[in-house]
């Protein structure tokens, strides 16, 4: 039995209740494994006079004499002893209490507390649970903070030193399954409030499966209802712990109240535990076979198991195993009432725990008591279906289910497949709606001929002041000559399609009537976004069309999101058409280039263009040239006007939201202005916004992508955290940073500086910015690497851009660095796994390539891809009954080019419009 965190007090106490070994002379006996501790009862320190094989039932309210061990019951009673002592010993813990049920062993928990206290717990909890805490908060003065224990840091917020008394977790949650990260939490908690009580609901796992003792909790409690009984023959609750102040405490106020648990049910609950290793291995088993299922049919499933489960390594590492409970949703609250009634093996039941298997859907039973505002809130499905899976065989409760979701319509055959599959689910069942809608959007398309539109923009780097702009420094940046390409091409089958060739060559199609068009608000031509995302049709995105991806499509589903989000908000009326949306980059992936602005760019200014928010100005006049790449510098006139580049600029930034959270904008910024420009953040008492850096120079940079992934969320958090922590140095920090951007500013647009003087400037800027990041705790290892590969022998600075943690450093080269020392020092980058880029900064912002056919060069449109690629994506969509086909030809050969050729073929495809 793991020992790990636990007080070393602690672990003497826990010799003091032995588990009885067979004398040997020859060795030493190895400690009990857990099903031999859960079938071995013997207490040495209880011997039954008759040596009966099970504990007896004393079942006396009184035992005579005066200063004996019992005197009554209430107090204590021998079987309850020996039923105590049994579950300390499996729950590595030094005292074990057992009361009526789970809710009353958590009322003698909350006893603990007192008017004043405050109490942070779980966002999803058993619905008793909360019941009981609103009543806390309500008549005994406590204050109850509801938060996301999934994320650690979310809880920092809302501890107290003092005020804090008590942090109620579970984990897995119930119905979700959220993992919270036991371990972490407690010793978070410990070391801001040191007074708090970590408590935690184990029921869910049972102390087979995870005993959060072992991780830093003080208080651990269960429904011994549940898995520990196993048969739902008696109600019992259970309280371990390992502190001996609050063992007092809470014997005290369970012989105060007397809810101590009978001693016929502690002989019961006896015999259910020494079953509980054989009873869990079985049900969890099959459970892990059901999520499977379930997951393979394509619902969204909640299941530690899966390899999708948000928090599966964090369990992986606390507990010993997945359970057996797990819920999934549906996307509809009457097809998943339709399921649950049409079950005959799974018995309905608000319980779980038990050798048989029972259905359940928690928003009206288990957590009815919830209001219908707060599940909403706290993202519980009014759809979901828990199922608690027993010991039958596998076979029959997986036909039985199937059964269900066959009658209920959630699954039909597909001939083609050979394999039972989920039916979307429409939200539009008015046949006559549906018509109008269908209608509406053949009109739609009819109305743009079949226009494919293709859009670029580049990628960036942040030269001085990553991070600080976010606390209001001035950064400056420039885009780069590496780009993101964005091609929407019409389909005429009512769906919509993405198809992510650098995220794992992600494609996916979605019937556009079943999007969740109810939880949209649409924004009115001419309205501005709000500055909030709206969480209700983000919610309803994760619950219906991107529910069930696996954890590795987390990327791919987060630009599916800003996708959809962007193409339901524009869309007006019925009017909603249909459309393949292929994303490609020369851009590194997640290296802090700004590729997801860059992207961002592109998915807005073709759905912006597609729904006719925004419109190319009059035919230009012909050109000679119709083959050529047309640039039109950022300083010189614009082809594309500052008005629409100001609504694309606004919709990316709503994208790179939905990506990030909370952007600076500047990434946004620079992928549709392109060029170099400096970027100040509102609210921080100075002058905002962005002024381009006229003047600016073309400069050579060496990027370096480390490949080591970073969380920018996880980055960003740290340095305001280390604000609040440390002001005085991070502000000191952060003034620095803003002398360093001003004087760059002022080297880049200064047309008189020499180019020696003004290099020798940016790499003495570079070397100093790099180091204040260094100390705001941002870079990593990798970069360091970097930085030292390029400066000795070769002479030259490098800095971290964007997040840090990993990412892209950035190498200034001079204007003679070249030929074999560049080769020699990319093949020493390359050598230390890294992936270096030779560019240049200040090219072009957003592009679009001419939609007039003058301008579009035929031959290169129609180059059929090459024939030993292969299929890289699923079959085109038909076109044979759609309009303008002879339109819609670019998406085969730009899905099919390799990167090195797709920035040549785009150039060759006819003039493009640039900002």
């Amino acid at each position: 039995m793991a020992l790990a965190n636990i007080d070393p007090k602690a672990v003497d106490r826990l010799h003091d209740l032995p588990t009885p070994e067979p004398e040997s002379p020859i060795r030493p006996r190895k400690p009990y494994r857990f099903s031999t501790l859960c079938a071995t009862v013997d207490n040495p320190d209880m011997k039954d006079q008759y040596g009966s094989s099970s504990v007896p039932i004393y079942q006396s309210a009184t035992f005579k004499g005066v200063g004996n061990e019992y005197d009554y019951s209430r107090s204590g009673n021998p079987t309850r002893s020996h039923l105590q002592h049994h579950i300390a010993k499996i729950s590595s813990a030094a005292h074990a209490f057992t009361v009526s049920s789970g809710m009353a062993a958590l009322d003698v928990i909350l006893r603990i507390l007192k008017p004043g206290d405050e109490i942070i717990a779980g966002d999803d909890l058993y619905g008793g649970t909360n019941r009981l805490l609103t009543y806390i908060r309500t008549h005994v003065g406590v204050t109850v903070h509801h938060v996301d224990t999934t994320n650690p840091e979310s809880l920092h917020a809302y501890i107290h030193p003092t005020k804090t008394a008590m942090v109620l977790l579970e984990s897995p949650t119930n119905p979700l399954l959220k993992i919270a990260d036991l371990a972490t939490i407690s010793k978070d908690v410990k070391e801001r409030a040191p007074g708090a009580i970590v408590v935690v609901d184990n029921t869910m796992m049972s102390p087979y499966l995870q005993r959060p003792l072992e991780h830093g909790a003080d208080i651990v409690y269960d429904s011994a209802t549940k898995y520990l009984s196993g048969h739902h023959d008696l109600m019992a609750g259970v309280v371990t712990c390992n502190r001996d102040d609050l063992a007092k405490q809470i014997a005290f106020t369970i012989n105060s109240i007397g809810n101590a648990l009978a001693p016929i049910d502690c002989f019961l609950l006896l015999r259910g535990i020494k079953t509980l290793a054989l009873r869990m291995d079985r049900q969890q088993a099959t459970a892990d076979i059901v999520a499977q299922y379930m997951y393979n049919l394509g619902f969204k499933v909640h299941y530690p198991g899966l390899a999708s489960h948000p928090g599966r390594e964090i369990h992986a590492r606390i507990a010993d195993g997945n359970g057996s409970v797990l819920s999934f949703e549906t996307g509809s609250k009457s097809l998943s009432e339709k399921i649950v009634g049409g079950t005959r093996l799974w018995g309905i039941s608000v319980s779980f725990g038990c050798v048989n298997s029972l259905i359940s859907m928690p928003c009206v039973m288990s957590h009815a008591s919830i209001d219908a505002a707060t599940r909403a809130a706290r993202g519980l499905p009014e759809d979901l279906i828990r199922l608690c899976v027993g010991i039958e065989d596998a076979h029959d409760l997986l036909d039985d289910l199937e059964r269900a979701l066959i009658e209920a319509g959630a699954i039909e055959f597909n001939i083609t497949q050979n394999k039972y599959v989920r039916v979307a689910q429409r939200q539009h069942s008015d046949s006559i709606s549906t018509a109008i809608q269908k209608l509406a959007l053949r009109e739609a398309v009819a109305n743009r001929a079949g226009q494919e539109w293709f859009v670029s923009a580049p990628g960036k780097v942040i030269l001085f002041g990553e991070h600080a702009v976010v606390h209001g420094v001035t950064a400056v940046a420039a885009s780069v000559d590496l780009r993101c390409y964005g091609l929407a091409s019409p389909r005429y089958d009512g769906k919509i399609s993405v198809h992510f060739s650098d995220i794992d060559n992600f494609y996916n199609e979605w019937d556009i009537d079943s999007l969740p068009w109810d939880a949209v608000s649409p924004i009115d031509v001419g309205e501005l976004h709000p500055e909030d995302l709206d969480p209700r049709l983000i919610d309803a995105l994760h619950a219906g069309p991107l529910g069930g991806f696996t954890e590795d499509k987390n990327h791919a589903v987060a630009a599916s999101l800003a996708f959809l989000y962007i193409y339901m908000t524009l869309a007006r009326g019925t009017e909603r058409p249909a459309l393949n949306f292929t994303a490609r980059s020369t851009l590194p992936i997640g290296a802090g280039l700004g590729s997801s602005a860059s992207f961002s760019t592109c998915a807005a200014t073709a759905l912006l263009l597609l729904h006719r928010r925004i419109s190319l100005p009059a035919q230009p006049a012909p050109t000679s040239v119709a083959t050529g790449h047309v640039h039109i510098s950022h300083q010189g006139r614009r082809a594309i006007p500052p008005s629409i580049a100001e609504e694309v600029n606004r919709w990316a930034f709503v994208a790179e939201k939905i990506l990030h959270g909370n952007p600076s904008g500047v990434d946004n910024s620079v992928a549709v202005y392109g060029g170099a420009l400096a970027y100040t953040r509102a609210g921080f008492g100075k002058k905002s916004g962005m002024e381009p850096i006229q003047g600016f120079k073309s400069l050579k940079f060496l990027l370096t992508n480390s490949k080591i992934p970073r969380d920018t969320k996880k980055l960003v958090a740290a340095v305001g955290e280390k604000k609040n922590n440390e002001p005085e140095l991070v502000n000191g920090i952060l003034e620095a940073i803003q002398s360093i951007s001003n004087e760059a500013w002022r080297a880049l647009a200064d047309p008189e500086l020499p180019r020696d003087s003004l290099l020798s400037a940016l790499s003495a800027l570079i070397n100093e910015n790099h180091s204040h990041l260094v100390t705001l705790g941002v870079s990593h290892a990798s970069l360091e690497t970097i930085r030292s590969k390029t400066s000795t022998p070769y002479g030259l600075s490098t800095k971290l851009t964007g997040a840090g943690g990993g990412g892209c450093a950035v190498t200034l080269l001079p204007d003679d660095f070249e030929g074999e020392a560049l080769k020699d020092l990319i093949n020493d980058l390359i050598r230390e796994n890294f992936v270096p880029y030779l560019t240049s900064v200040g090219g072009s912002g957003l592009g679009i390539l001419s939609p007039y056919a003058e301008h579009r060069n035929q031959a290169a449109i129609n180059r059929l891809p090459r024939g030993d690629l292969g299929q890289a994506t699923p079959p085109e969509t038909p076109n044979e009954h759609g309009p303008g086909d002879d339109n819609a030809l670019l998406r085969p050969s730009f899905e099919h080019s390799t990167i090195p050729e797709l920035a040549e073929w785009t150039t060759s495809l006819g003039r493009w419009l640039y900002v």
